[in-house]
């Protein structure tokens, strides 16, 4: 399940992509897929040895295009192991809400991507967002839980204060707003008949995607959408900082070895 549109983000072969807070790499696993030397990173061990995997088997399948390389990396998304400029595209998807000092994170997507470079940076929608937190404290109040609900302004003017321009947003996955209303309704831990009804209905829409659901889907996400896309691009000619340049090897190659 994807939540950034590739072709807004202008993802193609030969580029070089960095998927921040991968989890379990299913945007890494697109760009692969596309041709572009991939850098999957996450805090947690599991889900990069599970990402890991999940590549390799993508290239022993012969998924991926000649020239494409991907790896996996632990990293902290405040300091991350790559070079000044050295990035075409950055996606950030469903992280930035459970870092405290989201900021540097921001600052950081700004360093590593070339002039020119874009991102594509998504969180929980505002609106969706609140009623979870209102239904539900064990939602979001929990070891590595959300900390934070951005609105919309709010996350394009933080990534304009590191120096990246935003260049459009749209909402996604309108269909999973009401899920998770209905798990902080009657226990984010509690399953019940319900809850596993709705549950096959997104599995069935993932694995089938049939007419009527992306149709729904399309049309509710205006106005239900629970996450929230915002891509923003580089200035051509602007240079990040030169604090990290010497914190791993130059170029797609350093990627590609990751």
């Amino acid at each position: 399940m994807l939540t950034v549109d590739y072709d807004l983000l202008d993802v193609r072969p030969g580029m070089t992509v960095l998927d921040l807070g991968c989890g379990e790499g299913r945007h890494a696993f697109e760009a692969y897929r596309r041709g572009a030397t991939v850098l999957a990173v996450d805090w947690g061990a599991q889900e990069v040895a599970t990402t890991r995997e999940w590549l390799g088997a993508i290239a022993a399948a012969g998924e991926a295009p000649a020239g494409s390389a991907a790896g996996a990396a632990r990293a902290d998304l405040r300091a991350l192991p790559v070079p000044d400029g050295s990035v075409d595209r950055v996606i950030a998807s469903e992280v930035l809400e459970h870092i405290p000092d989201d900021r540097t994170a921001l600052a950081e997507i700004a360093r590593v991507l070339r002039p020119g470079g874009r991102v594509a940076v998504t969180v929980p929608r505002y609106g969706p967002e609140r009623v979870c937190w209102a239904l539900s404290d064990a939602y979001h109040a929990n070891e590595g839980g959300h900390i934070r609900i951005y609105r919309g302004d709010q996350l394009e003017e933080r990534l304009a204060t590191v120096g990246l321009q935003p260049t459009g947003r749209h909402h996604a996955h309108a269909l999973h707003a009401p899920y998770w209303w209905l798990r902080c309704a009657v226990g984010v831990h509690r399953e019940t008949r319900l809850t596993r009804a709705y549950h096959r209905l997104l599995v069935w829409d993932l694995t089938h995607r049939p007419w009527l659901t992306r149709t729904a889907e399309r049309v509710l996400d205006p106005v239900l959408g629970k996450s929230l896309v915002v891509y923003a691009a580089k200035p051509a000619g602007r240079t990040g900082p030169a604090a990290g340049a010497d914190r791993a090897e130059d170029g797609a190659a350093g990627l590609a070895r990751a």
